[in-house]
């Protein structure tokens, strides 16, 4: 289902000039309302009136999240204060949130993204959302929440965690969307398989919206076989709108963009050029109709490609590809970049391991170690040692081959990782710079 036909399909050339009319307002309310914009913008000799084009895009300073640091609280904010109707935020690495302030018209603008996703996902009046993100500064409760209910579906607020009773009220109320992680979303699936409940006769769930955390198809295929539902990816940050700046229709072909809120580039995150469509890069995202907290050109860190050609649904949007990694999140690992959605990868697609795994990287003697420790299927753990065995040589050779590292592989019992109730935590790093 579209949503808003009108805005979702608008042709390219009136979809291009929209975005330059907003993109040029968006651009003066910075200049003039954000003094520290403003002195970026004057070091680099770039006016408001020189954007006259979309290409103009290019001649505008980045932003970071360093910005939001070094402005703590309200340093950014393009609205007065009083016009400030909420703050969204998420955790910082000093001790002190990422903090982003909303007006009225930013929390409208970012309902209805989510509102478009949840109908790509087939969502409606007579569905029922069971939302299992954290609410609170976390953008995804709220964001989910607020969607659902613009689209006069009954809502769920169960918020993370208390997983048995996340399964009670999703038996019992009959939910049939569910918007979470995708690793909480495994779990859920796992608990509902080992309490001997059938999805479609006692679980009712037709679609999941699963985000905040990268995820690979492999797992996409996996969730769809636990729950016997569409799993659908969503994308989005605090510090542009939360969760619905891009989301995946029923075609599964990429995460189309909501262009008529936000431009969307691809740079090389080396020389800071922009890229062509399919070519992999940094994701770069200007916001044109947030009045609260503008950002133009915000490097979000996040890898993926764009792709501007249809999508059978008849949306007219760029589609960004998942996220395959991050800048600052990603593992050098003896001069090899690793990510790890690419063992991932890997792991969900070898029968007879979870989709549970942890990632330990250490230096020894000067070298660096990878050491993949994942959980075995409950099957395979009380098979023979020459089994399990032959499993572990599978992964550690599939590996190589994807990855290109060596890594010690460590098969450990059914539910001996540590599960997450928000976003997993993958990776541990050992090694001191």
């Amino acid at each position: 289902m579209i949503y808003q036909p009108e805005k979702e399909c608008i042709s390219r050339e009136q979809l291009r000039a929209l975005q330059l009319k907003r993109l040029q307002a968006t651009v003066a309310l910075e200049y003039k309302q954000v003094p520290m914009y403003r002195a970026m913008m004057d070091q680099k000799g770039v006016k408001p009136e020189d954007i006259r084009t979309l290409e103009d895009i290019r001649f505008l300073p980045f932003m970071n999240k360093t910005d939001l640091r070094d402005y703590y609280p309200f340093g950014l904010l393009a609205a007065p204060q009083s016009d400030i109707v909420r703050v969204q935020g998420s955790s910082g690495t000093t001790g002190k949130p990422i903090v982003v302030g909303y007006t009225q018209n930013d929390v409208d603008v970012w309902t209805e993204m989510v509102s478009r996703a949840l109908a790509a996902a087939g969502a409606g009046r007579d569905d029922i959302v069971q939302v299992c993100y954290g609410y609170g500064l976390f953008t995804g409760g709220l964001g989910a929440h607020q969607g659902a209910s613009a689209l006069g579906a009954m809502v769920i607020p169960m918020s993370a965690g208390n997983t048995q009773r996340q399964i009670m009220m999703m038996r019992d109320l009959g939910s049939t969307v569910l918007c979470c992680t995708p690793s909480y979303a495994t779990y859920l699936g796992e608990t509902i398989r080992e309490m001997g409940l059938v999805p479609g006769k006692d679980i009712r769930l037709k679609a999941g919206i699963f985000g905040a955390e990268p995820w690979s198809e492999e797992m996409r295929q996996r969730l769809e076989e636990l729950l016997g539902i569409d799993a659908l990816d969503i994308y989005g940050l605090t510090e542009i709108a939360g969760p619905g700046v891009a989301f995946e229709c029923l075609e599964k072909h990429g995460m189309h963009v909501n262009e008529d809120h936000v431009i969307v580039e691809v740079i090389d995150p080396v020389t800071e050029q922009p890229l062509p469509y399919g070519t992999p890069g940094e994701l770069v995202f200007t916001t044109i109709t947030k009045t609260g907290q503008p950002m133009l050109r915000y490097r979000t860190h996040d890898i993926c490609t764009l792709d501007d050609t249809p999508c059978p649904c008849g949306r007219t949007t760029v589609r960004m590809s998942r996220i395959t990694g991050r800048t600052d999140d990603m593992l050098v690992i003896r001069g090899v970049n690793v990510f790890p959605s690419q063992i991932e990868s890997v792991l969900v697609s070898i029968h007879g391991v979870a989709p549970h795994y942890l990632l330990e990287v250490d230096r020894v003697n000067s070298a660096d170690t990878l050491e993949v420790k994942v959980e075995l299927t409950e099957d395979m753990f009380s098979d023979t040692v020459s089994q399990i065995e032959a499993v572990r040589q599978l992964i550690a050779e599939q590996i190589k081959s994807v990855v290109g590292v060596q890594a010690k592989i460590t098969l450990v019992p059914p539910r001996s990782i540590p599960r997450s109730e928000g976003k997993a935590k993958r990776v541990i790093d050992h090694r001191k710079y």
